[in-house]
């Protein structure tokens, strides 16, 4: 991610780079498994931070307009699948947590939302069609929430 918000090397009209990760109870959730579904994925830097957890509960809180777009929501972080499975759990999230925790950030790293100095995914969302081109892609820098109205925007884009 550079400092203009960009995605170097992944961005509207690209191919989403493909994926295979651990969900919170360790089932392997692949993007290309996925097609013929959009959707979200939306990097964050740790579960249980103050922010996170703000922004996840925010997209818990506005499920239903994921579902009515027909979107599947994947948020990702560089936690471990235990740690993913906790948080879920504390939060009620019933959407998909993955772990990118190990090599680690590599998926992270292959969407450009690798945040190498804090060796954490920065918070960078992609939002992917049903064939597996990114629709939109957006972020925000540390410290800031992406904003609910930025993912109606993109959802209402599909």
């Amino acid at each position: 991610m550079d400092d203009a918000g960009t995605h170097p090397g992944i961005g509207v009209g690209d191919t989403a780079p493909d994926f295979s990760l651990p969900n919170q109870f360790g089932e392997p959730v692949s993007l290309s498994g996925l097609r013929g579904t959009p959707v979200a994925v939306v990097f964050y830097p740790f579960a249980f931070s103050g922010i996170c957890t703000g922004e996840l509960c925010e997209l818990r809180d506005n499920l239903a307009g994921f579902a009515s777009a027909g979107v599947r929501l994947l948020a990702v972080s560089v936690d471990s699948k235990y740690t993913l499975r906790a948080y879920a759990a504390a939060e009620g999230y019933s959407f998909d947590l993955l772990a990118d925790f190990w090599p680690h950030g590599q998926v992270a790293r292959s969407y450009g939302a690798f945040d190498a100095v804090r060796g954490t995914a920065g918070r960078s969302t992609f939002v992917i069609d049903p064939s597996g081109v990114v629709r939109d892609a957006f972020n925000t820098p540390p410290g800031t929430a992406r904003p609910l109205e930025r993912y109606r925007r993109a959802l209402a884009a599909l």
